[in-house]
């Protein structure tokens, strides 16, 4: 993991003590909150729905168990609303139908970030002078700037990976932070980096989407894609470049952030991003881009070229964490005898939960944040220090946040699976559902978010609950399912193999579903946008719509066939029927939709 050094640490707490000030004069009314505003959003601090949200950074999901555990403090310590606020809260859920509000969580995202949902906005400068005590922060997660940069779960362990995208990433990420000429940009902007033939981190749906690669004379550089992202309009990135230097991609990207900066809408929210520029204008964005690019070397002499030594000083943080020494792993390797239950249960988990690793003698395991009863990515105080015990015990004391919204450990000993699957097991970590259906992916929605719809949450808990026969999961195989309550598609419903959009309709809440979108990794295919069935169904009829569908593909599957491999041979009649018919049979036909969207502080991830 890379290491802090001095400047880092006085950079952040630096910040820290800003923030502070700057609290401290809003709550005394000395600064107002129009003025107040876009200073917590440059820290991660929005209001939503009931309470103020944080959003933590993870650069390229890489965590240490301290962090995990001073993560697990706030929850415990700071996530937990007055009762005021809480009681207001619970009045208005409980008006429509649903009650879950948990307090004392922290939750994955999607962009490798974790957020809170409850802490008041009085203690918000504790938390960030918690956060800087760990090497940590908030700052660029909301607001229009560059926000995290994100990367594969498996960067640096992957059998797949060409190159290491790890010190690339943070090398981006020092450039990008408070970077004084893209503090306000038209929109939100991010940008994902993968170094394997396999692309875990969804680049193609990214503003920018960095490929690292091997030319023809061996030459380590980046394929540039731009222009990618969900939304309103959902649309896969185009190639700018096939091969770049890597020494000159902060040259490059800020090219391409200056054209945006630049051209970008500011007039029209909702046509501000990036990819609609870059649809708009096609070849002519491009040239400008290259021709910004072509300046800066020109004129500027490539200010930002990255030095070897720097490169060097980076990377040194990347290494391996050397092996657990002969006595520690002798601690840890406790004799585990399974029962015949137990055997099969492991052996499940091990075919779905752990990944083959570049060393080996060692394994990638997921930690399931997917289980009945939870949100998917939620994470309690307990929870979270469990997590950062099995991170010191099993992995060499660091954990991932994956796209997925669960946990990897990255780095643990073959001989030691067993204990951390009991381990696991005795956490609630160890459901052997990762990739098949209830390891959905999932936003807050209209729980938490002022922006929603329609929930996400009690949704993906009645697809839960109906899909709980470990055999009958195993059976249907790996099927991406994604919830987003707005269209905002903070859950990415637009690359699931089956894909939930929560819509406002008189007032109530509906659901859209769609089929055939992917993310790009190997199994799902080259990145798409699903295409939707047809008219919303009503909450109540979502869990029989799934059911519908998956029937459908249980009865006309061929042999060995994937459910998204189903839907584009058979394309999307037959299953467009048979969600249909749930709709007929309840007596519901489908109107005409109103997307409703709200105005907050900004739109969320």
């Amino acid at each position: 993991m890379y290491q802090y050094t001095d400047f880092d640490r006085q950079f952040i707490r630096a910040r820290a003590a800003q923030y502070r000030d700057q609290l401290v004069r809003n709550l005394k009314g000395e600064l107002g909150d129009d003025e107040f505003r876009p200073l917590r959003l440059q820290n991660g601090w929005y209001v939503q729905r009931y309470a103020p949200m944080l959003r933590v950074a993870v650069p390229y999901g890489e965590l240490a168990s301290r962090q995990l555990r001073a993560l697990a403090r706030i929850a415990r310590e700071f996530d937990q609303p007055s009762k005021q606020v809480y009681d207001t809260a619970l009045a208005k859920q409980s008006a429509m139908g649903t009650l879950h509000l948990p307090t004392g969580y922290g939750h994955f995202t999607t962009r490798q970030n974790v957020q809170f949902n409850w802490i008041p906005l009085s203690q918000s400068a504790d938390v960030m002078d918690l956060l800087a005590s760990v090497d940590m922060h908030g700052i660029q997660t909301s607001g229009n700037c560059i926000r995290n940069i994100t990367s594969d779960a498996l960067a640096g362990i992957a059998p797949d990976e060409l190159v290491d995208p790890r010190p690339y990433c943070e090398i981006m990420r020092q450039w990008s932070t408070l970077h004084p000429e893209f503090a306000y940009l038209p929109r939100k902007f991010k940008i994902a980096v993968s170094g394997a033939l396999e692309d875990r981190a969804a680049t193609a749906w990214h503003d920018i989407g960095l490929h690292l690669h091997h030319n023809a004379a061996g030459e380590i550089g980046f394929k540039v894609q731009v222009g990618g992202g969900m939304g309103r309009t959902p649309l896969i990135a185009r190639t700018l470049c096939e091969f770049l230097p890597w020494q000159q991609i902060l040259n490059y990207l800020e090219a391409v952030v200056r054209v945006y900066n630049r051209w970008g809408r500011r007039d029209n929210l909702y046509k501000a991003r990036i990819k609609i520029l870059v649809k708009a204008e096609g070849q002519r964005f491009t040239d400008e881009v290259e021709a910004e690019y072509q300046e800066i070397l020109d004129h500027d002499g490539g200010p930002h070229t990255i030095p070897q030594a720097e490169f060097d000083r980076v990377c040194a943080s990347f290494k391996p964490p050397a092996l657990m020494d002969t006595a520690q792993s002798a601690i840890n390797n406790i004799a585990v005898e399974l029962s015949a239950k137990d055997q099969a249960e492991y052996q499940r988990w091990h075919k779905q939960n752990v990944r083959a690793h570049k060393n080996p003698a060692l394994r990638a395991v997921t930690l399931s944040f997917k289980r009945l009863g939870y949100a998917p990515g939620d994470a309690s105080a307990e929870q979270l220090d469990g997590a950062a015990d099995l991170a010191m015990r099993f992995s060499a004391g660091e954990v991932r946040v994956t796209h997925q919204q669960n946990l990897l450990l990255p780095w643990v000993p073959a001989n030691l699976l067993p204990a951390l699957w009991q381990a696991a097991h005795q956490l609630g970590f160890a459901r052997a559902n990762i990739s098949l259906l209830t390891d959905m992916i999932a936003c807050p929605g209209g729980d938490f978010c002022a922006l929603a719809n329609a929930r996400s949450i009690p949704v993906a808990e009645s697809i839960t609950q109906r899909y709980q026969d470990m055999d009958e999961l195993f059976d249907l195989g790996q099927i991406d399912l994604h919830i987003s309550g707005c269209i905002n598609s903070c859950g990415h419903h637009h690359s699931g193999h089956i894909g939930i959009l929560g819509v406002d309709k008189d007032g109530r809440e509906w659901y859209q579903v769609s089929l055939g979108g992917a993310d790009g990794s190997t199994l799902s295919g080259a990145a798409t946008p699903g295409k939707v069935i047809g008219p919303s169904f009503a909450a109540s009829e979502v869990a029989d719509v799934i059911e519908a569908l998956l029937d459908t593909y249980r009865q006309q599957r061929q042999a060995g066939e994937t459910f998204i491999a189903s839907v584009r041979r058979l394309g999307l009649d037959p299953f467009r029927t048979a969600a249909n018919l749930v709709r007929h049979e309840t007596g519901d036909a489908g109107k005409v939709v109103h997307v409703h969207l709200a105005t907050v502080d900004a739109l969320t991830d």
